[in-house]
């Protein structure tokens, strides 16, 4: 029992940063998919800036979160990045497969 209990503070301990971290590396991969999409002429000029605005509004909305809680996010502003992240990754795979070329 008192083995659980650690486990269980242990993961809750570790989980907002493991988080904070998903959403760096979801940044990261997102970007990646721009560029194959811009790479392989799945994506328009157009619908590569549309989709690096929406991206770097993100950075800069994730940026001043930080900023105002001292270098740290909180778990409501984690979701909310995250629910942002499935729009945008979600706009990603639309805007490559809606078989536009340029």
């Amino acid at each position: 029992m008192k083995r659980t209990a650690m486990m269980i503070t242990a993961a809750l301990l570790i989980a907002p940063a493991t988080f904070a971290a998903r959403v760096d590396r979801r940044e990261v991969h997102q970007q990646s998919r721009i560029a194959q999409g811009v790479k392989s002429g799945q994506l328009t000029p157009l619908e590569t800036a549309r989709l690096e605005s929406r991206e770097a509004r993100l950075q800069r909305e994730k940026h001043d979160m930080r900023e105002d809680n001292g270098g740290t996010l909180t778990t409501a502003e984690k979701e909310k990045l995250n629910d942002q992240q499935n729009r945008l990754s979600r706009a990603i795979y639309v805007q490559k497969h809606d078989g536009q070329h340029r």
